[in-house]
């Protein structure tokens, strides 16, 4: 698959088959991904991959502090604001997939968006997710790293065929995280990433998001 065709196929998965995806698929899509690039080859990602009895543990622990409404404590915090723009954006994503869901399975609209939301708690169904951590001693520069890092992951994942979905959520309880994987207190857990292959019968994946027309997002000037 060349790179247009996979950023192209790429899509946010958000149910996945319960078919697990093999360690060695797993390695080959992240050796494939470390050729990211990083400011002068710092490479500051720490990668850690939680699967099996050790991802269901996390998928339990998660959704027990989700239905008691223990509040999230990400070691990168989400931002308190957004631009109205940005938030039609994020309100238009959210009444799309409620919209699916709701044509598929009668049900109100609270109690569907109220699992849309938890769903990312259960991580999808996914049989594997991939925690990017970062030293917490390097600056918001090496995000833009990590950022790279992690959009290579998925893209790599397209040649295998594996489907991915990048969650803030995933990082809700890095706690839980920490001890389960054994991740030091010195890294950031900073977000997850599910692989698997998709549940395509699932409403959660008939839906693919618009992108802004290219003349709204480039500004030219001396082309």
């Amino acid at each position: 698959m060349n790179v247009i065709d996979a950023l192209h196929a790429r899509s946010t998965v958000r149910a996945y088959k319960q078919d697990p995806v093999g360690k060695d698929t797993i390695l080959k899509i992240l050796k494939a991904a470390t050729r990211a690039p990083s400011w002068a080859n710092t490479q500051p990602w720490e990668i850690f991959v939680a699967g099996g009895e050790a991802l269901e543990r996390l998928r339990t622990e998660y959704t027990l502090r989700s239905q008691k409404r223990v509040p999230s404590n990400p070691d990168l915090p989400a931002p308190q604001t957004w631009p109205p723009v940005i938030r039609q954006r994020m309100a238009e994503l959210m009444s799309e997939r409620t919209r699916l869901i709701r044509a598929d399975r009668e049900r109100d609209e609270a109690t569907i968006r109220q699992s849309v939301f938890e769903s990312n708690y259960r991580f999808f169904g996914a049989p594997t997710v991939v925690f990017l951590c970062l030293d917490r001693n390097l600056s918001s520069w090496s995000l833009f790293d990590m950022g790279l890092l992690a959009q290579s992951v998925m893209l790599a994942a397209q040649e295998y065929q594996v489907d991915s979905a990048p969650a803030f959520l995933f990082a809700s309880y890095p706690d839980l995280v920490r001890a389960e994987l054994d991740i030091p207190e010195d890294l950031s857990i900073l977000i997850g990433l599910a692989l698997g292959y998709a549940d395509t019968n699932h409403p959660q994946n008939r839906y693919r998001s618009a992108r802004r027309p290219i003349q709204d997002v480039v500004h030219c000037k001396g082309l």
